[in-house]
């Protein structure tokens, strides 16, 4: 199938090795971004930005929707296009409405980088709108509530449509599973393909699933992240009883970094004016700048 995981966290190697996680590496995404700022009652949160997040760099994990990205075949294609004025059929243009819209027509909640609530396999759990707004890690010997990504570089052949058609990829054992939630008491685990593992039965997404763990599913850019030491900030849209969420996860990480992106850098507003316009490209289904 795949070499056996090389595992770099220091703690507890041998027992990881001998639950043999399939990947090649295996990413922590955890807290402790530095020491803490003293902090007086009454400060409210403020102290923690200015004390770490303002410096911290950012990497976004998500890879971007498209209508021709990989997807399991029996959900098929999805289609994107110009929203339209439901009284006139017509597109709504920049030149004559002054804004343009999109249409999507999403053949599934299990798109891209996502969000698998428990309920995608067993309707007693959570659904999407149900999850807790609680995702947060805590730095430490993979401690309770830590967040753990696997990194196996599937992703970097992404988006080659075929690679929703693979029946061997880098999966994560049910071991491994069993071991991270049951013994480590882990809030959710994370893998860059498009499926948990590649069991006939998908053994390791139906303990989950009927356990009721979450697990994100499709994450890009895990090569970028230092393997501890960060946090993951996870937000995914709130469709009432949704059974997938199409998620966006970015990783915070300490400012001394190799990758990423500080606020300083990049500071959100105003946003730059592009030297192209967005236009609308039928033959790719999106909109890009040329």
């Amino acid at each position: 199938m795949i070499n056996q995981v090389r595992v770099k966290y220091s703690r507890q190697p041998n027992l990881l090795r001998r639950y043999r996680i399939p990947s090649a590496a295996l990413m922590l995404i955890l807290s402790a971004c530095g020491p803490q700022p003293v902090r007086e009652r009454g400060d409210g949160l403020w102290p923690v930005y200015e004390g770490a997040l303002k410096y911290a760099r950012y990497i976004d994990l998500t890879h971007a929707m498209t209508p021709s990205m990989p997807v399991w075949k029996g959900f098929g294609p999805s289609r994107f296009g110009p929203a339209s004025d439901p009284a006139t059929g017509r597109p709504y243009r920049y030149g004559s409405d002054g804004f343009e819209a999109t249409h999507y027509d999403l053949s599934t909640d299990q798109l891209g980088t996502q969000l698998d609530p428990p309920a995608h396999w067993a309707p007693e759990f959570p659904a999407i709108d149900e999850l807790p707004a609680t995702f947060e890690a805590r730095h430490g010997r993979i401690p309770e509530g830590a967040v753990v990504m696997v990194r196996s570089d599937w992703s970097k052949a992404w988006p080659y449509p075929r690679l929703a058609a693979q029946t061997r990829f880098p999966g994560v054992s049910l071991a491994a599973l069993q071991w991270l939630h049951t013994q480590r008491h882990i809030l959710m685990h994370g893998h860059e393909p498009l499926d948990t593992d590649s069991t006939p039965t998908l053994e390791g997404e139906h303990w989950l699933m009927h356990q009721g763990y979450a697990q994100a599913e499709g994450v890009a850019h895990l090569d970028q992240v230092p393997e501890t030491g960060c946090l993951v900030s996870i937000g995914y849209a709130k469709f009432k009883g949704g059974l997938g969420g199409y998620a966006r996860y970015i990783a915070i990480c300490p400012e001394d970094s190799a990758h990423g992106l500080t606020i300083r850098e990049e500071p959100g507003a105003p946003l730059p004016k592009l030297e192209k316009p967005l236009r609308w490209d039928p033959d790719s289904g999106v909109r890009v700048r040329r």
